[in-house]
């Protein structure tokens, strides 16, 4: 048998496993889906301890480890946290290699957003429930249906009696949602790979850079009186309106240069704000209001000079108003700091996952590559650990967060073939048994 009939072999062999575990690994998915793992409650501890056991069951060495979070959130690099934390979890399961190959990382967050209104879901969010060949509920998609994908490929590769040439790591951590936490613990820890596949939701699609995002509040001060007399007083909210339109022109202005990886969106790196919170009863004049957003980070713009470019506009929205100019809006950065991130152009990481879905889908149709308006834990992995990093997993990202979040059955699947192939081709295949 040459060198080319025993690979092909190999891969066959692997896959047959992947597709042989389906059942059982998709009954693994719908159990920690079922784990109620908002980001923030202790859910997610109990869902980083339910992957701890069953990556020892799966046979991998387990390193789990509790994170110090007085210690971990004080160093300078932290990448913020928006909820709080009394306890948090690292862990890392590692299947050996014979020691003469590449490392390849697999990593995947547990934690998932609130619910919100549980009446506008079509089943209860963590019931799990298959319908039309997806599985519906919170966490699905985004992005517990891709963290198992990572194990289902490498109890796959076991089963079939193949051990790798370099080390094969599944990492799930919790905090990704508001900051990074997980991975930024990993990283700390002395966790390093040669390369990393997040199966976050893509459609499997391949994402090789993302946009940032910087958490940030804005207070606006007034003059407080009684409504009946508000003329003699000055309504925070109405202070407001210029700063508003200002940061709406603001968005307008950085995106007059698009960097193209994120030409297929409408708005790459947006400015929202998305919480709102003005005076204290209805017949006073309000002479506070609190606003929360989110500034998107261009792909390769130092976070440092999207902080300014907000900050230069409100600055220069209060000067042009009268009150404002003396009573100056705050600008405070807070809560998660998503860097941008993007893999090296020339890494070949892009050509193997490519190679590896289609043949994993049995398609001649290369996937599409784009570039993300969303921060993850790629800008970590490849910035702090120097890891070329990219995405690619099931699911449709415009659901996750929302009440009809799901993830269609078939591309778990394919995920789970595909990062089995990339693991053969990252890590080498040493002996066959």
């Amino acid at each position: 048998m040459t060198a080319t009939d025993r690979d092909d072999d190999v891969r066959r062999r692997v896959l047959d496993h992947v597709d042989a575990l389906q059942h059982p690994m998709m009954q693994l998915v719908e159990s920690v889906v079922r784990i109620p793992s908002v980001s923030g409650t202790d859910g997610e501890n109990d869902a980083q301890a339910f992957m701890a056991a069953r990556l020892a069951e799966a046979g991998l060495d387990v390193d789990h480890w509790r994170i110090d979070l007085d210690e971990i959130t004080a160093q300078p690099s932290f990448p913020g946290m928006e909820v709080p934390r009394t306890e948090a979890w690292g862990l890392v399961g590692r299947r050996a290699g014979t020691g003469d190959g590449a490392t390849l990382m697999l990593n995947g967050h547990v934690d998932v957003v609130p619910t919100g209104d549980p009446d506008a879901w079509p089943a209860a969010p963590f019931a799990a429930t298959t319908r039309g060949g997806a599985l519906l509920g919170r966490g699905t998609c985004d992005m517990k249906a891709g963290l198992v994908a990572a194990l289902w490929a490498t109890e796959a590769i076991a089963a079939a009696g193949v051990r790798l040439r370099g080390d094969l790591l599944v990492a799930p951590v919790q905090g990704e949602e508001d900051g990074g936490l997980g991975t930024y613990a990993t990283l700390d820890r002395g966790w390093r790979a040669d390369a990393c596949v997040i199966p976050e939701p893509t459609s499997l699609a391949i994402v090789p850079a993302n946009s940032g995002a910087l958490t940030f509040r804005l207070r606006v001060r007034g003059e407080a009186t009684h409504a009946a007399r508000r003329l003699e007083g000055v309504s925070a909210i109405e202070k407001f309106l210029p700063v508003w339109h200002a940061l709406q022109a603001l968005e307008q202005r950085r995106h007059e240069v698009v960097d193209p990886r994120m030409s297929r969106w409408s708005l790459a790196h947006p400015l929202s704000i998305g919480q709102v919170r003005a005076g204290d009863w209805a017949s006073s004049v309000p002479d506070l209001l609190v606003a929360e957003g989110r500034l998107g980070v261009a792909i390769g713009e130092p976070a440092e000079h999207a902080r300014a470019a907000l900050e230069r506009a409100v600055g220069e929205a209060c000067d042009g108003d009268p009150w404002l100019r003396t009573h100056p809006v705050e600008v405070e950065w807070w809560g998660g700091q998503y860097a941008s991130g993007a893999i090296d152009p020339d890494s070949p990481l892009v050509g193997w996952v490519g190679d590896a879905h289609r043949v994993a889908a049995g398609t001649s149709t290369s996937p599409e590559v784009y570039g993300a308006p969303y921060g993850s834990d790629l800008r970590l992995l490849t910035g702090m650990g120097g890891i070329p990093t990219l995405q690619y997993g099931p699911g449709d990202a415009r659901l996750a967060h929302g009440p009809y979040e799901s993830v269609p059955i078939d591309e778990v699947l394919v995920t789970a073939r595909t990062l089995a192939l990339v693991a053969l081709q990252v890590c080498g295949v040493g002996t066959v048994g």
